[in-house]
């Protein structure tokens, strides 16, 4: 095992179908192997073990399972059996500039022939579009700059186009939300009995939001990507002032963290949270919520103890419900509804219905009653002391 020599070789990988699922791959290796499948098969070439870093433990499962080349992979490595050749190990990826796209169920090896997948991009870099982040003049700006010359006037070319941009980021951009409506309340006159003039409610204007842009102005080499063959994408972004860190499912679901600490979610389907434990949220500022749909909330649903809804407004501050069209509607039926105020006024437009077994007023000052119409009381026994 090395004592007569290190043996090393480059290769491609060709299959990473491994029946004992320890992530090892067959690779054929460049000096080694004939091209020709008639004459070495991809199913005759041995199998490789990866080489894991020494922050992985690649025991029982535990530390980071080794399976992230894919058909199409160059390697590098060495032969722990020696010029024998036939156990070799994988120290490590080699990206570079394919200037082939791979064939399906070619004659050839050294490219990924069971898929045809991989490399995807012809003449580009293996590296991942959003850690390059190419910038420079666009062929349309070339082209229009050439014609303003030539009719001696000048136009401004931009030099710093995205002339790569990764997919994502711009399916990120076009599906922006933008635009949206906030909780509004509207000013308001409430007509007091017996009152001079009306009180007046100030409105609470709810202006409308948009997310965020995206912050993404990344520099090689500072971008740190992870992408998966399915589209899932980890970003580690050191670029100078725009320091970023973004998690993407490849339905849309994700997070970004921008340079300055903001925060943006999005989730494409349902959301669940489930907590067996407290949750505690302080918010410093404002909290604004705008749902298209309805809100349900259930409070106390184990009934084994109490467990009251509180809320409580501090001073100098109020509690504002618009219903735009629609009632609101407040059930007690085993219970009281209790209501303590400074002043109380109820303004309503037309009828005003009290059923009850009794009814009992008490009032330390004086009882004003103003009746345009008639002013009728029925019982089976009425003092008027």
């Amino acid at each position: 095992m090395g004592k007569d020599g290190f043996q090393w070789f480059v290769g491609v990988v060709e299959d990473r179908g491994d029946p004992q699922y320890l992530g090892r791959v067959r690779v054929r290796c460049l000096g080694y192997h004939s091209e020709n499948i008639s004459d070495l098969p991809t199913n005759k070439l041995p199998w490789a073990h990866p080489m894991n870093p020494i922050t992985s433990a690649t025991v029982s499962g535990v530390g980071q399972t080794p399976l992230g080349v894919v058909e199409g992979t160059w390697v590098v490595g060495f032969f722990q059996d020696g010029a024998d050749a036939q156990q070799p190990i994988i120290m490590g990826t080699l990206p570079g500039v394919p200037r082939n796209i791979p064939t399906k169920g070619a004659g050839k090896g050294f490219q990924d022939r069971s898929n045809g997948n991989y490399p995807k991009y012809l003449n580009e870099p293996d590296m991942n579009r959003l850690a390059i982040n190419e910038k420079g003049t666009s062929e349309q700006d070339a082209a229009d700059k050439e014609v303003s010359d030539e009719q001696g006037f000048d136009i401004p070319v931009s030099t710093t186009t995205e002339l790569n941009p990764h997919p994502t980021l711009i399916l990120r951009r076009a599906d922006r939300e933008r635009n949206i409506g906030r909780a509004d309340f509207n000013p308001i006159d409430i007509n007091r009995a017996n009152a001079p003039a009306p009180r007046s409610l100030p409105g609470d204007d709810g202006t409308n939001f948009s997310e965020p842009e995206t912050t993404y102005n990344a520099q090689y080499p500072h971008n740190h990507v992870y992408e998966t063959e399915a589209g899932h994408i980890k970003e580690y972004d050191d670029t100078p002032n725009s320091e970023r860190i973004h998690e993407r499912h490849s339905t849309g679901t994700g997070y970004e963290i921008d340079e300055f600490g903001r925060k943006i979610e999005r989730v494409k389907n349902d959301n669940y949270e489930l907590i067996s434990g407290d949750h505690f949220a302080h918010i410093k500022g404002n909290n604004s919520t705008t749902t298209d749909g309805g809100v349900r909330v259930f409070v106390n649903a184990n009934a084994k103890t109490r467990s009251d809804y509180t809320i409580q407004v501090g001073s100098n501050a109020s509690v504002n419900i618009q219903v735009d069209k629609g009632d609101v509607n407040l059930v007690a039926p085993q219970g009281e509804i209790n209501m303590k105020a400074e002043d109380m006024n109820i303004d309503i437009t037309k009828d005003f219905r009290v059923k009850a077994q009794s009814v009992n007023f008490e009032v330390s000052g004086s009882w004003k009653e103003l009746v345009q119409g008639t002013n009728r009381k029925t019982g089976d026994r009425i003092d008027l002391n």
